[in-house]
């Protein structure tokens, strides 16, 4: 029953790390899961791109009634994978049981750094 605590999929197109940079706050990406179930969620990240073949089955899990940042310039977060910077790509997530998952991105390649977050389109 989902008593609506959320989607089973997400999907954000618009995504590309920024450079560190050289700030005290590094330029980066996250995915944040909100999962309000009392189960763990078992989810499964598919990461897109223009010139090249998807990278799938990348696994993590979101303990019941907690929240966990994905820092996408982390590979542990990833299970080790290397998302390219200053690249195009989109994520989908795929959750076993209904989450909340929002988008943000930190860009600190000017003075007066860019912060921004969106929720995804989910179904």
């Amino acid at each position: 029953m989902n008593d609506n605590k959320g989607k089973l999929q997400w999907v954000f197109p618009d995504c590309e790390l920024p450079p560190a940079g050289d700030s005290l706050m590094e330029g980066h990406e996250s995915i944040i899961v909100l999962n309000m179930n009392e189960a763990e969620a078992t989810l499964e990240f598919t990461l897109y791109f223009a010139d090249r073949e998807p990278i799938s089955s990348i696994s993590a899990r979101v303990q019941g009634n907690r929240v966990r940042c994905f820092r996408l310039d982390h590979p542990e977060d990833l299970e080790g994978y290397i998302v390219p910077r200053e690249t195009q790509y989109a994520v989908k997530l795929v959750s076993d049981l209904p989450v909340v998952v929002q988008y943000g991105r930190l860009d600190t390649r000017q003075t007066n750094m860019a912060f921004y977050t969106t929720m995804g389109l989910s179904d």
